[in-house]
């Protein structure tokens, strides 16, 4: 009988020898790699050695420095001690650049530079590649096509149509304050940003402030915020395999579901409505479309080059910044005209004088509103709406100090700092309106509510008008009076908001 060719005594010696090859082979990848993060943070050390910065840990970075919800805090102090930037360590090879000085960002916003790619990806699963995410051509492509959705021939009758909204958000408050407990202002204020975009940009026919499903997409938004910011900030869920197995990661995946439900349905019912043909007629007649009808003629005229993942990315994307970036701002002037009193009497007199005997705020209006404007842009310069922005150097760059960073290096244009640097802004805490007067002086890029440059906010003049017309109709309907138990505190998110809610107690006026 033959010998077989499969020797059990010898499989051992087989696999030994196989692992033993597999172990070297671990070892030498593990040895390439650990001398491939060696190397690219010590180009990394080199790339910001003109930028000074605290001691970091070598893998935390500066987690220390950061304590939880103290962002914002510790950067005001980073930039007393060190002018203009400030290198800040994430862990082991992430860093970002900080930027807080008007030079600088005058610099970095007239360039192209790209979305800093591993910041941003992360929100992507979320809102998809529209405005915000995009760049090169296709940025500017879709930049161009929604332009005219922000014609002031458009932004007019929305005046009429946020008015409304607003009314029925003050209706119901003069239905929940009392005379001794305060009222959380953000989530109504959401409601009510939600229901004006959706039937301004989105043609929405129902009130999202009475609609449940609004609710479940306001939390569920909420969610992705403070998910996506902790993403950002930890080590283990940065791999997408990792993060999807977490609890972190299937909460994010649910929200995630929820929001794009709630944008399908708008989409859905959008596309139903121009079935019609009288509809669509009107629809074709109109010199100047809304948001939503432009996205959906562009599909149907060139559904090769503009697809359902293109459409869907574009809804996400406004349907988040159209209401919520607004609703922070919202929120947070109220309250600085709830804690300066004289400033907020002021603007309630300036609105009672441009009304006059008339029922309700037109387009006419809004730019005689001088005084409530400065008040508006002064509460967005201690309170900007978004924080911060990145981008990643395509190119070196050399700053007007002569300092110089290369391309690759993320740069985190952040614009909370440059709003409470008190080189730019002397005593940054103080509300001052008269900063914002005609006559006044400043750097071109010393205030950035919007951002700037060929990316600055799309929706930038819908927000101001929104944002004039909310308040002056709040300050007609109550005195807003702040909580001194409950002082908000300002954290980062992708917008800003409180980690303590804005609570504020309303009087109803006479």
């Amino acid at each position: 009988m033959g010998i077989s060719a499969f020797n059990p005594t010898r499989f051992p010696g087989s696999i030994s020898g196989l692992l033993q090859v597999a172990s070297l082979l671990a070892l030498l990848l593990l040895l390439f790699k650990a001398a491939q993060l060696y190397l690219h943070r010590q180009w990394l050390l080199k790339a910001v050695q003109q930028f000074p910065c605290p001691p970091s840990h070598w893998l935390f970075g500066h987690k220390q420095e950061f304590q939880k919800d103290q962002e914002l805090q510790q950067m005001l102090k980073w930039a007393e001690k060190f002018p203009s930037a400030c290198p800040r360590w994430f862990r082991g090879n992430k860093l970002t650049v900080l930027i807080y000085n008007p030079d600088y960002m005058k610099v970095i916003l007239g360039r192209s530079d790209p979305k800093a790619h591993d910041i941003y990806k992360l929100v992507s699963p979320w809102i998809g590649y529209g405005l915000l995410l995009l760049n090169g051509p296709t940025w500017f492509q879709h930049r161009r096509m929604l332009t005219p959705a922000f014609h002031y021939d458009i932004l007019k009758p929305y005046v009429a149509v946020v008015a409304n909204s607003v009314q029925v958000m003050l209706d119901r408050w003069e239905q929940l304050i009392s005379e001794d407990s305060p009222l959380e202002i953000f989530q109504h204020v959401s409601l009510m940003t939600l229901d004006s975009i959706m039937k301004c940009a989105f043609s929405h026919k129902s009130s999202a402030q009475s609609d449940r499903n609004s609710h479940s997409y306001l939390q569920a938004i909420a969610d992705l915020k403070d998910l996506i910011f902790y993403r950002i900030r930890s080590i283990i869920h940065q791999n997408d395999i990792i993060y999807s197995l977490s609890s972190n990661g299937q909460l994010f995946k649910q929200a995630c579901k929820l929001a794009h439900e709630h944008t399908d349905q708008v989409i859905k019912q959008r596309k139903s409505q121009l079935q019609n043909e009288t509809e669509l007629e009107k629809i074709k007649r109109t010199r100047h479309l809304d948001f939503l009808d432009i996205l959906l003629f562009a599909k149907m005229e060139d559904g090769n080059s503009f697809s359902n993942k293109d459409l869907r990315a574009e809804v996400d994307t406004f349907m988040f910044e159209g209401h919520d970036t607004t609703a922070s701002g919202i929120s947070w002037i109220l309250y600085a005209l709830a804690a300066h009193p004289d400033h907020q009497q002021r603007c309630r007199e300036e609105v009672q004088s441009i009304l006059g005997d008339e029922a309700s705020i037109t387009w006419e209006h809004l730019d005689q509103m001088s005084y409530m404007t400065m008040c508006i842009k002064e509460a967005m310069r201690i309170y900007p709406p978004v924080p911060s922005v990145s981008r990643e150097l395509s190119k070196p760059v050399t700053f007007p100090d002569g300092r110089s960073l290369p391309k690759g290096i993320i740069v985190s244009l952040s614009i909370y700092t440059l709003h409470h640097n008190p080189k730019v802004w002397p005593n940054p805490e103080v509300f001052d309106p008269f900063r914002f007067a005609v006559d006044s002086t400043r750097h071109s890029h010393s205030f950035l509510p919007f951002s700037g440059g060929s990316r600055n906010c799309i929706g930038k003049q819908f927000a101001m008008n929104e944002m004039k017309v909310a308040v002056a109709l709040t300050l007609l309907r109550f005195e807003l009076l702040p909580d001194p138990t409950r002082t908000p505190l300002p954290v980062p998110r992708l917008v800003l908001k409180s980690k303590n809610g804005i609570y504020l107690y309303l009087r109803k006026l006479k």
